[in-house]
């Protein structure tokens, strides 16, 4: 007699990834906390999902139009859809994560 076949747990979900981009103006002082503030809230919060690319639009003026950016910082999330934009330099971190949709991580 052969055991019954036991159906293989669902698999979990696959985890969302995040496509951000950060757009700046040159190494300001201002532009230089929006880059640390983004990486400490991704890393706390999105470890190992998420890509960052930092746009210096005094290096390519020509990427503002491709978002639609009119004021630097910007912080712009492609992916997961739909688009999300962040104005300033990310210092509030509450106001980061609700802007994104972030779901807080949930550790146990």
């Amino acid at each position: 007699m052969t055991a019954p076949v036991q159906p293989c747990p669902p698999c979990p979900p696959a985890p969302e990834r995040w496509d951000l981009r950060l757009y700046v103006a040159g190494q300001t002082e201002r532009s230089m906390r929006a880059i640390a503030n983004l990486k400490r809230i991704c890393e706390e919060h999105l470890a190992g999902r998420y890509t960052i690319e930092v746009i210096d639009l005094m290096v390519q003026p020509q990427l503002a139009a491709g978002d639609q950016i009119l004021a630097l910082p910007t912080l712009v999330r492609r992916l997961p859809t739909p688009l999300k934009k962040i104005i300033g330099d990310l210092s509030s971190e509450e106001r980061v994560l609700v802007g994104l949709e972030v779901r807080p991580r949930i550790d146990g």
